[in-house]
């Protein structure tokens, strides 16, 4: 294993202890409620985003309790967003990281209330004393992420998918500048959060926010490009999901306008300019310049 698999391994067993912690099964009347919560979060899943916010805190210093509270948080939104998406009012999936969706293993009704209370269990988890001792930082940290998970974030981006998807129906395609857009906001949004997450916990200064702000940018999108091309591309039992949902629906993607070569040529260059920004942080953030080369190459 290389350096970066053995610290995204620590960083994903690590936050799953603490995912499982924060999602304590009970013997309460709403515990099917619980159940389908654990089945959205836990045993799976590359954890690239509390990775993230893991990296970027230990840049300043931050606690470990800190760091993995806030990459608990910030993975709560997320699977939040992906038992939302997978419903068959969105994106109508069956599987997702190998394992029946949730609206597959429980009803759709128990899928949006586990959506609706892992998204509210991040704002709980961010806003106790334990997170971090200065309710300045909370407070921060709460708006961050409710700033990168709403309208204009990932829920907007959700929504120019779904207008998109119908544009689709009748002709109609995003440019790349629309469909650049569309996944600054779904995909790029939290990525951008992880990260400043990190420096919000350390207090940095605006130089390593500014450096920081730069990496996300460039990363976010070539971890979208990186997906689009699995879309096409990967082995559907790799991916853990259904393959060609793009394709089949008509929608123009970062591939389907550049074609496979030119979208990974691209991909990679954006993932070299985002190691380009971390110059300032000098070989402590090696694990982050990695992590940008791995988004790209990755199988699933």
């Amino acid at each position: 294993m290389t350096d970066l698999d053995d610290a995204l391994a620590a960083s994903a067993e690590a936050v799953e202890a603490e995912l499982d912690r924060l999602l304590a099964r009970e013997d309460a009347p709403e515990k099917r409620l619980v159940e389908a919560m654990r089945h959205a979060v836990l045993g799976g899943g590359k954890r690239v985003r509390p990775f993230l916010v893991m990296e970027t805190a230990t840049l300043f210093g931050v606690a470990e309790q800190a760091r993995l509270r806030t990459a608990a948080a910030l993975e709560l939104v997320h699977c939040y967003s992906l038992v939302h998406d997978d419903l068959p009012a969105m994106d109508d999936d069956d599987v997702r990281r190998g394992r029946p969706t949730v609206h597959k293993a429980y009803d759709e009704a128990t899928a949006i209330l586990a959506g609706d209370a892992l998204l509210t269990l991040a704002f709980e988890v961010l806003a106790h004393p334990a997170t971090h001792a200065n309710p300045s930082v909370r407070i921060e940290l709460t708006q961050l992420l409710a700033k990168a998970a709403g309208a204009h974030g990932m829920v907007g981006g959700q929504m120019i998918d779904l207008a998109a998807a119908e544009a689709a129906k009748r002709g109609e395609q995003l440019d790349i500048g629309g469909i650049t857009r569309l996944q600054r906001l779904k995909t790029g949004a939290l990525i951008d959060f992880a990260c400043l997450a990190g420096a919000t916990l350390g207090r940095a200064q605006e130089t390593a926010r500014g450096a920081l702000r730069g990496y996300t940018h460039d990363l976010g999108l070539a971890f979208q490009i990186a997906d689009d091309l699995l879309d096409v591309e990967g082995d559907e039992a790799q991916v853990g999901k259904k393959l060609f949902k793009d394709a089949d629906a008509g929608k123009a993607t970062f591939v389907s306008i550049l074609g496979p070569d030119r979208a990974r040529d691209q991909a990679g260059r954006l993932a070299d300019q985002a190691a380009a920004h971390l110059g300032v942080f000098g070989p402590e953030a090696d694990n982050l310049r990695a992590l940008a080369r791995f988004v790209v190459e990755r199988k699933s």
